[in-house]
């Protein structure tokens, strides 16, 4: 395995995003279980970019002006909705020891949602995979999905890493009424900057 391509599919899957914030806002609303199922959503919804590039959607998308403008738009849309929903919930980050914990499906699809509407991700498979895929030779399908199946395995770990530490405080810090509000206000102001720095892509 390449060192190159681990080391820097690490920083991108490190820094935070619109996944990481995803699965730390599941983590300290549900618990342990909801960030596991929210980070395997977000693993989920690279497998669309993963198709896309192999079939050739992702060179279109690239070609296209209004295809990715349309898809980044659309990505904007989605995050502005979370960042609105977070602060509408006043029961999104509350702490209750007999609540119903949210639906697997639920958190899974708004996982996926949340890295299928990422357009970045399909370039990053676009400009960075195919420096380590070898072109035109025999296996390179293989290699692409070799590579592509080590990115989502470290996606999967890294947020679940993330969720699993933000469950870990959730008692400690939601009991408190105040706290649990900026936490809210942070949440949402950070999908308002991911959805504007998208828009400026």
């Amino acid at each position: 395995m390449n060192i190159a391509f681990l080391l820097t599919t690490l920083v991108v899957v490190v820094t935070p995003g619109t996944g990481v914030v995803y699965t730390l806002a599941a983590g300290l609303s549900h618990g342990r279980r909801a960030s596991v199922i929210a980070a395997f959503g977000c693993t989920l919804g690279v497998v669309p970019h993963l198709v896309a590039t192999i079939t050739g959607l992702a060179a279109l998308l690239h070609a296209s002006a209004v295809a990715f403008e349309v898809v980044k738009y659309l990505g904007v849309g989605y995050l502005l909705y979370m960042a609105w929903a977070t602060l509408r919930d006043d029961d999104a980050l509350v702490v209750e020891a007999g609540a119903e914990p949210r639906s697997a499906g639920r958190v899974i699809a708004s996982g996926v949602l949340v890295n299928l509407l990422n357009p970045k991700l399909t370039m990053f498979f676009v400009a960075f995979l195919p420096q380590f895929v070898p072109a035109g030779e025999p296996g390179s399908l293989g290699v692409m999905l070799r590579l592509s199946t080590v990115f989502m395995l470290l996606t999967f770990v890294v947020f679940a890493a993330y969720g699993m530490c933000a469950a870990a405080v959730r008692n400690h810090v939601l009991a408190r009424p105040t706290l649990r509000r900026g936490i809210r206000g942070v949440f949402a102001a950070c999908f308002v900057g991911l959805s504007a720095r998208l828009a400026v892509a």
